[in-house]
């Protein structure tokens, strides 16, 4: 077992309090947005063996089949296939998505082509994986997720009464649904400057007419997300998504294709082992209008909120179904009683309340204060967990 020591990246969304809070450190005052556990290059954890902190990528590389072990080398290659986060927004986050796997691979390598550095700002393919999602509250948790059925999101435009809305609810009432979405995305974001500062003027300001103080209106989110960018064009592309609420303990799946926004709250975050966004507002940064109508999937869909289920193999476990092997996420509420974790798959354990007490079948123990986590090889031996009045959760993969 090694606790892992993870870097924290300070985005502009990120809240001021909630990372520091939850690993028991005082604000810096600047944003804290995610706090990244894992293998990925970017930011990798790194652990202490005896020789000083070594970053755990390079841990993996030099002995994968010993780390990750056999099965899960010979499924997914020898890296780890998953990224675990918290992410803690204080302000939404860009509305995005994420590429197929074929689609990273070209994505990555047409860039690579062109001689665009991996650190660019104009570069969204940074590596060739693709990144389905999935984010579990850890308490009240807003975002957006899907599209909205074309009708629905014309309705709530036309309710708005701002002039520069009406060609697109015009586009919105094309019979096909699919094209009707395709066709208002990509005039959003290829309406010329001035026409599109406008309308957004017009929106941001028909939202502050209205009466949003209930948190249940239709218009509350997106009269937010106007107050935090009053001039982004992403603000009309977000009336396009789904609003969802989530409670402590539920959560979503995102996976390929599918446009999202988080807008406030604090989650875990369990994804493939990927950087890859393409990106449609709500953000400073770099947006590819091609390159994200080629992978956003255009069929409107209502968030489906995905709530755990009880694992009969692994007493006291809740895993959260995805229809992918890549990670799989269940979460332990410890009571008192002993659990016991499989340990033939490379594992990565947070403690987000209370204290866990990890004994390996050495005997060996580790103790997890809330905010931190711990990698666990695939050595085949089971790991016991306890704790009381403790939350865990757990990230693996299924071979």
């Amino acid at each position: 077992m090694d606790r892992l020591v993870n870097t924290v990246r300070p985005y502009a969304w990120g809240s001021l309090t909630a990372l520091p809070e939850l690993l028991g450190q005082e604000p810096t005052g600047e944003p804290q947005a995610e706090l990244w556990m894992g293998a990925h290059p970017g930011d990798p954890s790194r652990a202490d063996r005896g020789a000083g902190p070594q970053r755990l990528d390079e841990l993996i590389a030099a002995d994968p089949e010993g780390e990750l072990g056999a099965a899960s080398v010979a499924k997914f290659g020898p890296t780890l296939p998953f990224l675990f986060k918290v992410l803690a927004a204080g302000a939404p986050l860009s509305i995005q998505a994420h590429p197929t796997p074929d689609q990273a691979r070209a994505g990555f390598a047409a860039e690579n082509a062109l001689g665009i550095p991996l650190d660019a700002p104009e570069r969204s393919y940074r590596d060739d994986n693709h990144k389905p999602e999935m984010v579990c509250a850890l308490g009240e948790f807003e975002g957006l997720c899907g599209f909205r059925r074309p009708a629905e999101a014309a309705g709530l435009m036309a309710g708005l009464a701002a002039p520069g809305l009406d060609p697109l609810i015009d586009l919105l009432s094309v019979e096909d649904e699919s094209e009707a979405l395709r066709a208002t995305l990509a005039a959003v974001l290829t309406m010329d400057d001035g026409t599109a500062a406008k309308t957004v003027r017009e929106t941001a300001e028909a939202l502050a007419a209205r009466d949003t103080a209930d948190p249940d209106s239709d218009y509350a989110p997106y009269a937010r997300i106007a107050e935090d960018f009053p001039q982004d064009r992403g603000l009309i592309a977000a009336l396009l998504l789904n609003h969802v609420r989530l409670r402590a303990g539920e959560a979503l799946y995102l996976g390929a294709g599918v446009p999202h926004a988080y807008l406030s709250g604090v989650c875990v975050e369990l994804q493939a082992n990927s950087d890859n966004v393409l990106r449609a507002g709500l953000t400073p940064k770099h947006i590819d209008v091609p390159e994200l109508l080629k992978v956003v999937v255009f069929e409107p869909d209502a968030a489906r909120i995905v709530r755990p289920v009880p694992v009969d193999a692994t007493p006291g476990e809740q895993l959260y179904p995805v229809p992918i092997d890549e990670f799989r996420l269940s979460r332990f509420e410890l009571d008192g009683v002993e659990r016991e974790i499989d340990g033939r798959t490379p594992q990565i354990l947070l403690c987000t309340e209370g204290a866990v007490r990890l004994t390996a079948a050495d005997g060996t123990t580790l103790d997890l204060a809330r905010g931190q986590s711990a990698f666990l090889p695939a050595t085949g031996a089971p790991t016991r967990v306890r704790g009381t009045g403790s939350t865990l959760f757990r990230a693996t993969v299924t071979v």
